[in-house]
């Protein structure tokens, strides 16, 4: 059997794949890759499915060591440092590494997230049809520690024609188009949304950006709002005023406005975004 040790973790490392579908129901949300193109970038150059479950590495630090047999492997997303035995390959590169190599994500640069793919996926038993961690609710294959072996799935057959992998330009101005939410009423001046330089806070997670740089004050205060279905982008305004737009394991219900909801082609930019960093909405009429 082919597999991964992790040898080291960095601050936070999951199985990701594109999540668990059909489920909202009985109140388990989708979860999955919070940066879903680079996923399925880093699969399409394995020549896997694009759901086939990767690791998602937050700001770099990952350390494994191939058991077994020979590993190819494409790292997308944020990017970092990719050396295999001491040897610089970068991101955004199909490589190989054999049988006791190891593997080592420096610290990135630029961006929140990296993807580890392997040709094959990695393997691990699927939860509910999926083998994705959703850190809300709990679901899924437990974050990685120290001395994990991740199984390495069947290859598939033949390799995609690929030439260049294109890196995000995670430097740039953030900026995401949004649409008016169910909910853009509640507040007292939704303008302030678009009017806005947002900073990312600490508080931000998987869940969603917690954002400070104005209050969008409730027009009643005491009015409160039935439990709602979320989803994924949505800008929900809490009483304290400071917007939080949900990301991967966002809740399935929510008793907060939505006065806005993300382009679901923006969201994974939005996944990008650290803590500090600035970001602005603009208003658009497109789905």
């Amino acid at each position: 059997m082919t597999a991964l040790r992790v040898r080291a973790t960095g601050p936070l490392c999951l199985v990701e794949d594109l999540g668990r579908v059909g489920w909202a129901a009985v109140g388990v949300g989708r979860s999955g890759a919070a940066d879903r193109a680079a996923l399925r970038q880093a699969n399409r150059a394995l020549g896997n499915a694009e759901s086939a479950a990767a690791l998602e590495v937050t700001l770099g630090g990952l350390e494994l060591e191939v058991v077994g047999g020979v590993v190819w492997l494409c790292v997308t997303g944020a990017p970092v440092p990719v050396a295999v035995d001491g040897r610089d390959v970068g991101p955004y590169a199909v490589v190989a590494a054999g049988p006791g190599s190891v593997v080592r994500l420096g610290r990135a640069a630029h961006g929140v997230r990296s993807y580890v793919a392997v040709r094959g996926g990695v393997d691990v038993p699927p939860v509910l049809g999926s083998r994705s961690h959703d850190v809300m609710a709990g679901l899924g294959p437990p974050p990685l520690a120290e001395g994990d072996e991740l199984p390495v799935g069947a290859a598939p057959e033949g390799f995609p024609d690929i030439d260049v992998l294109p890196p995000p330009r995670l430097g740039d101005e953030v900026v995401l188009r949004v649409v008016r939410g169910p909910r853009d009423d509640w507040v007292r001046d939704v303008e302030a949304l678009v009017g806005t330089e947002w900073t990312a806070t600490d508080r931000s997670n998987r869940v969603g950006i917690r954002l400070a740089g104005a209050s969008l004050l409730h027009r009643d205060e005491d009015r409160q709002l039935p439990s709602e279905g979320a989803l994924r982008g949505a800008v929900q305004v809490p009483p304290s005023g400071e917007p939080v737009l949900f990301l991967a394991d966002h809740p399935v219900t929510g008793g907060y406005p939505v006065v806005a909801v993300v382009l679901d082609a923006d969201v994974d930019r939005a996944a990008q975004v650290r803590p500090g960093e600035r970001l602005r909405f603009r208003w658009t009429t497109a789905r």
